[in-house]
């Protein structure tokens, strides 16, 4: 049980514990948000905690932002850019997100669409995540369930019955 309050105490048989090695899953998540957008399954349970946020638009307008950058061709750019303003950007937008300098954004700059235009807009949104919604993340349930079940499945067979055990006594 000490080791996994301290990883690197080793086991019984001197080996160092094998959570020291890499971070997967929610320990990786909890080191930034960067690592939580790279993981999918870290991205997908941060939507659904953003959904109960009502705030679900700012990951998917950074995702957007983020697929867009690898956009090749002018066409493509220019429908891409379109829709990343009919969704998010535009005064009519579904799925708004509150960003300063979108009353300056207009549908000209559309026209000639590059990579990078919107880094700005997607900067802020990372922040407004990073500094708001991610440190509530990682207290709310969905990643702190997430994070148990995780748990659960490192541990071996004998520990996953004994905390079941314990469980059924503290939950009668």
């Amino acid at each position: 049980l000490l080791s996994h309050f301290f990883p690197e105490i080793n086991d019984s048989e001197g080996h160092p514990s094998s959570s020291h090695q890499t971070l997967k899953g929610t320990s990786k998540w909890a080191t930034s948000l960067e690592n939580l957008l790279e993981d999918p399954e870290g991205v997908k349970r941060f939507r659904e905690f953003l959904k109960k946020e009502f705030s679900e638009e700012n990951v998917l307008f950074w995702l957007a932002c983020e697929e867009f950058k690898k956009t090749q061709g002018k066409k493509q750019m220019q429908e891409k850019a379109k829709e990343i303003y009919m969704t998010f950007l535009s005064s009519k937008a579904s799925s708004q997100v509150n960003v300063e300098g979108q009353s300056r954004l207009n549908e000209t700059i559309l026209e000639t669409p590059h990579p990078l235009m919107f880094q700005k807009l997607q900067d802020q949104i990372f922040n407004l995540m990073k500094y708001d919604s991610y440190s509530r993340f990682l207290k709310s349930d969905i990643f702190l369930n997430h994070k148990k079940s995780e748990e659960q499945e490192d541990n071996s067979p004998e520990a996953q019955t004994a905390a079941k055990r314990a469980s059924r006594i503290y939950n009668t």
